[in-house]
C-alpha cells in the first residue's frame, strides 16, 4: 500500500497514529439524508483522501454571499499583511480572542501557515468581530488543502455562509455569548444530573459552560475533533450543541463521586477532554451525542433569540471591540453575584436555596438578581395583594414554607396580568419554559412533561405561532419579541390540553399545573394548598398533599445594573 499522501504541512509521524489511512477511497452518494448516516458512522474518517474529497465538495456547496473571498485573492493579498515577518512569530487577530493556535499534527510550516490565513482572513471579514473557533477550523481545513490559498478559501466559504437557517460558527461576541447561555439551558433540562454537579462545585456555572466551545475547538484531539467536523459540515450548528453535551455526561459518568483533582472544574473539563480516548471512543461520543432528544432546529434557533435580545438589553452588541469585552462580559456573573449574602433575605429560603433555584432559571434570567415582589408576612395573606405586586413582572419566582416546614414553589414564565384576558374566569396560560420544585425535605424538579417525553408532540406548521392579542396584554406574533419564546405551547401540536396547562389565577385560588389535579393549589386567603400529581409536569407532590402555609412570596428579576 502507498503512503498517505499528506500535504506538506503535516508532521507525518504524528499523523499516521492519529487518522490511519485505511478506508475507502470513492463517495458516490449524494442525498443529504445518506450523507448524514454516513458521516455519523465515520464512513470517510479513514480515509485521508476521502475525506479532503467531502470536504471540498461539502464546502463548495455552501450557499455564500455574491462576493466571498477566493484563493486568487490570498494570493493577492497574503505577501502585503505578511510582510517580512516569521510566520511563526505572526500576531493572532484581535478576534480570536487570545486562542491558541491547536498542533492537530502539523508542523511549524502548517502552524505558521495557520497564522497567515487567521490574517488575511481578518483582512477580508472586518464584519467578524469575535470567532475563537475559527483557528481550530483552520487548521483542520489545512490538512485537507493544496495549499494555504485553498485552505483559506474553504475557511471564507464557512464565514460567508447566507442561508439564514444554516448557521455554522459564531463571528460576533454577541453570538458566541448567546451560544454559551443556550449550552447552559440545554445542560439545565437534558442533562441535569451534570448540571447538578457543576453548581455544586464551580464558584460560577456560566463560566464553566462558556468554555464549552472550546472543548470542541481546541481541546479534543484531532481525531475525534475531526469527526465532529464531518458529521457538522452535513448538519450544521446543533451538532456541536449535542457533542458538548455528550462530553459533559461522560465527565459527569467518570467524576461523579469522585473528588475533582482541583478547585477549578473548569480546567478538569478541558484536561478530561483532552484525555479523551482514556474514556470512550469518538464513536461512542457521537452516539451518546445523537442519543440525546433535543428539540427542532426551530426550538433552539427561538432560545438562541431569546437569549441574544437579552443580551442586547445589556448593551452587548454585534460589534463588541475588545476594549469592551471585559465589561461585556461582567455581565456574566452567574449565580454568587445574582444572590448575594449581602443584599438577600428571604422568610422561606437561605442564600444557598436560592443559588440552587437560580442554577434552573433559563439563562437569560439567571443574570439578573433576584427582587422580592411579594410577601405574605410584608404585604398579608391576599391573593388579590399578591396579584397586585407581581403583575407586570416576567417571569417570577413563587416560594411557599408549609407550617410543617417544607419548602416548595414554581418558576412562572409569565405575567400574572394574562389572567385577565379570559374574562374573571379560571383559564390556563404560561409557557412550557414553567417548573415545579421542592427544597425540603429533599431537592427536586419536575419540568414540563414534554422536555422528557418529546414524542408526546411535533412542532406545529410556522402558520400556527401567531396569538392574537389579548385586550389586557399585547401579544406579539413575532417570537423573538416574546420574553419567553422557548417551548411557548402555540409553537406544538399536543395530543392534548392537559400537558399545556402551567398557571392559572381566579379571585379565590392560584393553580400551577393541571390534569389529573394541580402540580400546586392555593387558596384566596393564602391560607390553605394542595398539591399532587399533575400531567403538564409529571411531578411527585410537592409536600403533605394538604397543607397549610405558614408564608409565602413571590420573587422577579432585576438587572443587575439597575440600581
Amino acid at each position: 500500500m502507498h503512503p498517505p499522501a499528506y500535504n506538506c504541512f503535516v508532521d507525518r509521524d504524528k499523523m499516521d497514529s492519529a487518522i490511519p489511512d485505511l478506508g475507502p477511497k470513492e463517495l458516490s452518494c449524494t442525498e443529504l439524508q445518506e450523507l448524514k448516516q454516513l458521516a455519523r458512522q465515520g464512513y470517510w474518517a479513514r480515509s485521508y483522501a476521502l475525506r479532503g474529497q467531502v470536504y471540498q465538495r461539502l464546502i463548495r456547496d455552501i450557499p455564500c454571499r455574491t462576493v466571498t473571498p477566493d484563493a486568487s485573492v490570498y494570493r493577492d493579498i497574503v505577501g502585503k499583511i505578511v510582510g517580512k515577518h516569521s510566520s511563526t512569530s505572526l500576531p493572532l487577530p484581535e478576534f480570536v480572542d487570545n486562542t491558541q493556535v491547536p498542533s492537530y499534527c502539523l508542523n511549524s510550516k502548517g502552524e505558521g501557515a495557520v497564522r497567515k490565513i487567521l490574517l488575511c482572513i481578518s483582512n477580508q471579514f472586518p464584519d467578524v468581530s469575535f470567532c475563537p473557533a475559527l483557528p481550530a477550523v483552520v487548521a483542520l481545513l489545512l490538512h485537507y488543502s493544496a495549499d494555504e490559498a485553498e485552505c483559506f478559501e474553504k475557511a471564507c466559504r464557512i464565514l460567508a455562509c447566507n442561508d439564514s437557517s444554516r448557521k455554522l460558527v459564531d463571528q460576533s461576541f454577541l453570538a458566541f455569548e448567546s451560544s454559551c447561555m443556550t449550552f447552559g439551558d440545554l445542560v439545565n433540562k437534558y442533562c441535569q444530573a451534570a448540571h447538578k454537579l457543576m453548581v455544586a462545585v464551580s464558584e460560577d456555572v456560566l463560566q464553566v459552560y462558556a468554555d464549552w466551545q472550546r472543548w470542541l475547538f481546541g481541546e479534543l484531539p484531532l481525531s475525534y475533533f475531526a469527526r465532529v467536523f464531518d458529521v457538522f459540515l452535513v448538519e450544521g450548528y446543533k451538532v456541536l450543541y449535542r457533542v458538548a453535551l455528550a462530553i459533559l455526561k461522560f465527565f459527569h459518568k467518570v467524576r461523579a463521586g469522585q473528588p475533582l483533582e482541583s478547585d477549578n472544574v473548569k480546567q478538569d473539563i478541558r484536561a478530561f477532554v483532552r484525555d479523551i480516548a482514556k474514556t470512550v471512543s469518538p464513536e461512542k461520543l457521537l452516539e451518546k451525542a445523537f442519543a440525546i432528544r433535543l428539540f427542532s432546529r426551530k426550538e433552539i434557533q427561538l432560545l438562541q433569540m431569546a437569549n441574544e435580545k437579552a443580551l442586547k438589553q445589556k448593551g452587548i452588541t454585534v460589534k463588541q471591540k475588545s476594549s469592551a469585552l471585559t465589561s461585556a462580559r461582567s455581565h456574566r456573573q452567574f449565580v454568587h453575584l445574582a444572590v448575594h449574602a449581602d443584599n438577600f433575605h428571604s422568610e422561606i429560603v437561605g442564600v444557598k436555596e436560592m443559588r440552587d433555584i437560580w442554577s434552573w432559571v433559563p439563562e437569560r434570567f439567571a443574570l439578573c438578581q433576584p427582587l422580592l415582589l411579594f410577601s405574605s408576612l410584608q404585604h398579608g395573606y391576599s391573593l388579590t395583594r399578591f396579584y397586585f405586586q407581581c403583575e407586570g413582572r416576567e417571569p417570577t419566582v413563587l416560594l411557599i414554607k408549609t407550617t410543617q416546614k417544607e419548602v416548595c414553589g414554581a418558576y412562572l414564565s409569565t405575567d400574572w396580568s394574562e389572567r385577565n384576558k379570559f374574562g374573571g374566569k379560571l383559564g390556563f396560560f404560561g409557557t412550557g419554559e414553567c417548573f415545579v420544585f421542592r427544597l425540603q425535605p429533599e431537592v427536586q424538579r419536575y419540568e414540563w412533561v414534554v422536555i422528557k417525553h418529546p414524542e408526546l408532540t411535533k412542532p406545529a406548521p410556522l402558520e400556527s405561532t401567531t396569538v392574537p392579542p389579548s385586550p389586557s396584554h399585547s401579544v406579539s406574533s413575532e417570537p423573538a419579541d416574546r420574553l419567553s419564546p422557548f417551548l411557548a405551547t402555540r409553537h406544538f401540536n399536543l395530543p392534548s390540553k392537559t400537558e399545556s396547562l402551567f398557571m392559572a389565577g381566579g379571585s379565590d385560588c392560584l393553580i400551577i399545573g393541571g390534569g389529573g389535579g394541580p402540580a400546586l393549589y392555593i387558596d384566596g386567603d393564602l391560607n390553605r394548598g394542595r398539591t399532587g400529581h399533575c400531567d403538564t409536569f409529571n411531578n411527585q407532590p410537592l409536600c403533605s398533599e394538604n397543607f397549610l402555609i405558614a408564608a409565602v412570596e413571590a420573587w422577579g428579576f432585576q438587572d443587575p445594573d439597575i440600581q
